[in-house]
């Protein structure tokens, strides 16, 4: 008895699994992250960036339906460090000057991890000819760049200075 090899799609629902997971972490950092902000611009970018990522949680399990698998989590250690260190940055530069600079680190981590996955599921998903599910990915992955772009925005016209 031969164990069947696994395939794209197989990797495909592994990954969904795990950005499925990632996503759902994220939607409990972004509204710490957006208190602890101390730059307006940095807040509300953090709270758009929570409601975009609600809609990226929904998208996510249209994608599951479509492939015709269930919604299901897989732990995302990556994602986990990410937070973990996110949070350590808050309680040791909390009052500080440093905070937002720091937190824009953390949440651009993040967005780079997030662009990687949905960039990576995009090209599979095209290579295996699932157009609607690469529909998907790729208005996610648009949103992705933009909050990455936004928060570099930020960086560099306003929390970088005021921390230096």
């Amino acid at each position: 008895m031969s164990i069947e090899p696994k395939n794209l799609s197989d990797l495909l629902y592994e990954t969904l699994k795990d950005i499925y997971f990632a996503e759902n972490q994220i939607l409990t950092a972004l509204p710490k992250m957006a208190e602890a902000a101390r730059s307006p611009d940095l807040k509300q970018a953090f709270q758009t960036h929570w409601e975009q990522t609600e809609g990226q949680v929904k998208r996510l399990e249209q994608i599951f339906e479509l492939i015709g698998q269930p919604a299901k989590q897989k732990t995302c250690s990556a994602i986990l460090g990410m937070i973990e260190e996110g949070k350590e940055m808050m309680e040791e530069f909390k009052g500080t000057p440093a905070l937002d600079p720091g937190l824009l680190a953390a949440a651009q981590a993040i967005e780079h991890y997030e662009i990687s996955r949905y960039g990576t599921m995009l090209s599979w998903a095209r290579t295996l000819g699932q157009d609607e599910v690469a529909e998907l990915l790729g208005q996610t992955l648009d949103e992705e760049e933009s909050t990455d772009e936004l928060l570099s925005e930020i960086a560099e016209t306003a929390v970088n200075a005021a921390a230096a």
